[in-house]
């Protein structure tokens, strides 16, 4: 029980509970309790392989708290490294959340100048002269032949730019 302290049903006495590696270095005081008690099977054994066996079943016992003492350890430890790890994930929580909120920031300036990129294009596109109706590639001839096309076009005669 917590606190080190036992009730012995048949004494009504309080005994206190030995940790087991207490129990281990008390065998040989143990043994005389252990051998009075009645034995439902009892096969004409000596005193000397009761004593070898009891020694055998304490070693066991021994192998096995060692066992238990080294898991316990161990348990210690995974609990440790869960709880860094589970600092570790809420550290990465907070970084997300912030960079999540830089991408929601970007994303409305980049909308928000996409927008701005359109209504530039919009208002310089009515500023344009559009000529239908001109094979491709005219850029390179550009200025003869519109001296050429549209005296024609309009009726009139315009005079030649003057080359210096």
């Amino acid at each position: 029980m917590p606190g080190g302290q036992s009730s012995h049903k048949n004494s009504g006495k309080q005994a206190r509970q030995l940790l087991f590696s207490e129990a281990l270095l008390q065998t040989k005081g143990a043994l005389p309790t252990l051998a009075t008690q009645p034995q439902a099977t009892h096969h004409n054994m000596t005193d000397s392989d009761q004593e070898s066996t009891m020694d055998h079943i304490l070693q066991e016992i021994s192998v096995v708290g060692r066992r238990l003492e080294g898991m316990a350890s161990a348990m210690v430890s995974l609990t440790a490294e869960t709880k860094s790890i589970h600092m570790e994930i809420a550290n990465f929580q907070t970084c997300v959340l912030g960079l999540e909120q830089q991408v929601s920031t970007v994303e409305a300036r980049t909308s928000s100048l996409q927008d701005r990129v359109q209504e530039l294009e919009d208002r310089s596109g009515r500023d344009n002269v559009r000529f239908l109706g001109f094979p491709e590639n005219i850029e390179e001839d550009l200025h003869g032949l519109l001296w050429d096309t549209l005296p024609r076009m309009t009726g009139t005669a315009f005079a030649p730019p003057l080359v210096f």
